[in-house]
């Protein structure tokens, strides 16, 4: 019983992570994007998208292998400390050489060049990512602290905004802000770290224990990076930066939901790998069934909301300079629920279970379909053919995982009901059809109406359907 209710306290300490995530963009879009317009966002995100391909290199397969290899050995400080040291020093090395590819594209790049003081600004987060060690508080369950601790400098950094950026020219200030709160928090956590560990070196160090799964991860980590990121790099070259701006408007607001989908997920993996390690297989399916529950009876309604509302969320955040945003934001959004169910079944499922390979096959597929698409599509569509790139590789990687766990399926979905969830949905989306038609309000106060309408009637069939979800045991 108390692993439940830890379990479902962790649950509440990440839907409030997931809220702050959401809330602060609510304050700082509509500053920063009026102020900056879409040229002075999408250099930003330009960069910061260039910039997360050298993060990713330095951090291999560690944030998720970090996770499953610390929670195994939880228990034991010594063993604890010894593998965080292990895996920290890999990271080390694996950091100081992308720093070194990274100043020689600062030096020589063209694209690099052009924007050199925001590519450096940005580049800082390479050095703090390293000492950060989210994936051991994680490993630890220690969500409570995470929680308040990236509430905390996400509050100071749009208090900086506020401050720091008053005019076009201040996107260099974006761009420190976009990175401020990862690096305050990962300074933190650096210092934190030793209520848990120990820095006295546990020799001798066994570093090939942990290559061929960080290595493996590594590359679902690539491919996944690939064709989450690729569209935005791609629009940079064969575009401008007022494009990657109207696209990156509608991917914000697509990842601000995701976290939502996927934020089950992020707190059941220690828990689920701990479960595999000791054997307790039981456990392990009655987690999976709740996350496909919970993905599917939020995904969906999210999804089918924002589609519709989608004209009145960008006036929100962005504003009518960012008309241009509204399409690739509605054919984008349908990824909500692929990302909710490839996160369980890739992290929650097949990596926690040793099939990390098949992880990685579905992504490359993902990838591949994401390029292709994306070198056709975006120079005749723009922001647009970059959202349908970034949806059919989505697709593509769900299909070849619920391929890998076809003969699993059955087990793992008994919860979902998804009749249930389509019934209820069917007259929310009527109402709101109606209601977008109809009313003619203030941005703010329509999507403030229209939601509180949709999902109190969503939830209110679901609930005369006797659907029910269990986040506790």
């Amino acid at each position: 019983m108390a692993v439940q209710a830890l379990l479902g306290k962790n649950f509440i300490m990440n839907i409030l992570l997931a809220a702050s995530s959401l809330i602060f963009p609510v304050i700082t879009y509509p500053y920063v994007s009026r102020i900056l317009l879409p040229d002075g966002t999408g250099r930003v995100a330009f960069a910061v998208s260039v910039v997360s391909y050298f993060t990713m290199t330095a951090s291999l397969g560690i944030p998720t292998y970090g996770i499953r290899a610390c929670a195994g050995v939880r228990d034991d400080k010594k063993e604890l400390s010894q593998t965080v040291q292990e895996i920290f020093l890999i990271n080390a090395a694996m950091t100081l050489l992308v720093c070194l590819v990274f100043a020689f594209c600062l030096a020589f790049v063209p694209k690099f060049q052009d924007d050199r003081a925001l590519f450096l600004v940005c580049g800082i987060s390479l050095l703090f990512n390293l000492v950060g060690m989210e994936w051991l508080y994680k490993a630890l369950e220690q969500y409570q602290y995470i929680t308040f601790r990236s509430i905390a400098f996400k509050a100071l950094s749009v208090a900086l905004m506020f401050v720091m950026i008053r005019s076009r020219e201040d996107y260099l200030q974006y761009g420190f802000l976009t990175i401020f709160a990862g690096v305050g928090s990962n300074i933190f956590n650096f210092f934190h770290a030793r209520r848990y560990i120990t820095f006295v070196p546990q020799r001798p160090y066994r570093l090939k224990r942990h290559l061929r799964p960080i290595l493996i991860l590594f590359a679902l980590t690539v491919t996944t990076t690939i064709y989450t990121n690729l569209d935005t790099v791609m629009l940079g070259f064969l575009k401008d930066s007022e494009t990657v701006g109207y696209y990156n408007a509608a991917v914000k607001i697509k990842e601000l939901l995701a976290t939502i989908v996927a934020g089950l997920g992020s707190v059941l993996l220690p828990r689920i790998s701990y479960y595999i390690k000791n054997g307790q297989f039981e456990k392990f399916q009655e987690l999976i069934r709740r996350s496909f529950a919970f993905v599917t009876v939020f995904a969906i309604p999210l999804c089918v909301y924002f589609i519709i509302m989608s004209d009145y969320s960008i006036d929100l955040f962005y504003g009518p300079a960012y008309e241009n945003s509204v399409l690739p934001m509605r054919l984008i959004l349908p990824t909500l629920i692929c990302i909710g169910l490839t996160n369980t079944i890739g992290i929650q499922i097949l990596v926690p279970t040793d099939r990390e390979k098949l992880v990685v096959y579905s992504t490359c597929a993902g990838a591949v379909t994401d390029l292709i698409l994306n070198a056709v599509l975006i120079p005749v569509l723009g922001a647009s053919g970059a959202a349908l790139g970034t949806l059919a590789a989505e697709i593509v990687v769900l299909l070849v995982q619920l391929w890998f766990i076809r003969s699993e399926i059955r087990s793992f979905c008994t919860l979902i009901q998804l009749k249930k969830i389509l019934s209820a949905l069917v007259p929310a989306t009527v109402i709101l059809l109606f209601l977008h038609t109809a009313l003619h309000l203030h941005t703010f106060f329509m999507l403030c109406v229209t939601a509180a309408v949709f999902f109190p009637v969503y939830l209110g069939v679901l609930l005369l359907l006797q659907y029910k979800i269990k986040l506790r045991g």
